[in-house]
């Protein structure tokens, strides 16, 4: 049997190759993606019109207010102030004694509050992860956290009340044989009632994040450090803390941020004349010089200054924590 081949054509007999189509404009394929998506899952996005609608009213829009940080504002006057004074309130408050010592009281309360608030909601969440009867456990978290859900005006009542001169604490301190402390008072007081009341209040919510935390870490990661050897503190240093540590450090930023931002509602009802030796923060000096002294350009000068020094703060802690540890919140 044949075949029949079909001869090649001769060199230089074939025919071109096609030509390729010049390139035209680039597509925009992902030009409407969005909005296909926006018609897609409308109503999921919808849920965020309220919270961006908050933001854009309750926090963005104020910031227009600061103009009148560099205007003389007079009640009943222009709201952006009527007549530009520069500098003016900035000068005032540098050169003020009562702020310099407000702005270390707020320093002081600050970094007392970051440095025994931050780390006990962790001690508290490594030692309840510790324990194995699931009924105290239970019981433990929920009258640590418990505090949270009171009204800063109740904490504030109840604090008062166990350390007025009458109260519960110096009716335990007479057993003793000692004389009634005015620990409301006292000027050298202010701080430990303050940082107490707060310890109190925010531990165990702040354990709750921790214990979510501690729920993601791999268990093959503990048994491979028990088969190793590793006690449970070694456990915990090597396993534990280094699984929670993306957690602990959007958590130190975000307090970091809030430094200068002491609380400014529990001072508030803490504190007296007595105690503004100690107790007088930039938050409350503001309420006073502003709302009841009625000097609001002078306040806004202030209260600009406080947000520009938070907003070093939390950018500084953000970057750092980018470069040392790998984790930032932006």
């Amino acid at each position: 049997m044949s075949t029949s081949t079909t001869p090649a054509p001769p060199p230089g007999t074939q025919d071109p190759p096609p030509a390729r189509a010049a390139p035209g404009p680039a597509r925009r394929p992902a030009a409407t993606g969005w909005r296909r998506a926006l018609r897609r899952d409308w109503q999921l996005y919808s849920l965020a019109v309220l919270p961006l609608l908050f933001f854009l009213v309750f926090r963005y829009l104020p910031m227009i207010g600061n103009v009148i940080a560099f205007r003389r504002f007079e009640p009943g006057g222009s709201v952006l102030g009527d007549q530009w004074v520069g500098l003016r309130y900035v000068r005032m408050f540098l050169t003020d004694p009562t702020f310099w010592q407000v702005f270390r009281n707020t320093l002081w309360l600050g970094g007392l509050t970051l440095v025994f608030c931050f780390p006990i909601p962790i001690v508290l969440a490594l030692l309840l992860n510790e324990v194995r009867r699931r009924a105290l456990k239970r019981f433990v978290q929920s009258v640590s956290y418990l505090p949270h859900f009171l009204s800063v005006v109740i904490v504030a009542g109840i604090t008062l009340q166990m350390l007025a001169t009458d109260g519960p604490v110096n009716h335990v301190l007479g057993w003793f044989g000692h004389e009634p402390v005015r620990f409301i008072q006292e000027p050298e007081w202010f701080r430990t009632i303050y940082v107490g009341s707060e310890i109190w209040q925010t531990a165990g919510w702040g354990t709750i994040l921790y214990l979510a935390a501690l729920t993601t870490i791999d268990e093959d990661l503990y048994e491979a450090a028990r088969i190793d050897g590793a006690s449970r503190w070694r456990q915990i240093w090597h396993v534990t803390l280094p699984g929670i540590r993306p957690t602990m450090i959007t958590l130190l930023i975000l307090n970091i941020g809030t430094f200068m931002a002491v609380g400014f509602e529990k001072v508030l009802l803490l504190y007296n004349p007595l105690t503004y030796q100690t107790g007088d923060v930039i938050s409350t000096y503001l309420y006073r010089t502003g709302v009841e002294s009625n000097s609001f350009s002078y306040a806004a000068a202030i209260g600009l200054f406080e947000a520009v020094i938070g907003l070093v703060l939390i950018t500084s802690a953000n970057q750092l924590s980018r470069r040392t540890v790998g984790t930032s919140l932006w």
